[in-house]
């Protein structure tokens, strides 16, 4: 069972302004604070989202291939945030709207500055 996700940046302070700014869209907050890293937490007070300096101090990079997917609770949530992330920083990867993958998918992809994919979406149910 997943408990959090970690993502490594180089500048944590520019990261948190984006981070608590992109995140507060879904309504995650900052909970956790330190020097090396800071916890996102959503409403049920539990940290699952850490961004961090690496533990290693060598530069922190992407994976190709990787993403983080955040749930939004409706198509405004998702606009919302794909426009936050625009605003401080993010890149297009994807803009909001329906795609192939399912009837009732609706999300948006985009990075952040260290060009960490992120994709928000409204959840969808897939049969057995």
């Amino acid at each position: 069972m997943l408990t959090g996700i970690c993502l490594g940046t180089n500048d944590l302070a520019k990261a948190g302004q984006f981070y608590d700014v992109v995140l507060g869209t879904i309504g995650m907050r900052c909970k956790y604070e330190e020097p090396h890293e800071r916890g996102y937490a959503g409403n049920d007070g539990v940290v699952s989202v850490w961004i961090v300096s690496p533990f290693n101090e060598k530069p922190a990079t992407y994976g190709n291939g990787t993403q983080v997917i955040f749930e939004a609770a409706d198509k405004a949530a998702v606009d919302a945030f794909y426009a936050a992330a625009l605003a401080n920083g993010g890149t297009d990867e994807g803009p909001p709207g329906p795609r192939s993958y399912h009837p009732d998918y609706y999300g948006a992809y985009m990075r952040d500055h260290d060009g960490n994919k992120l994709h928000v979406a409204i959840p969808v149910t897939f049969p057995d």
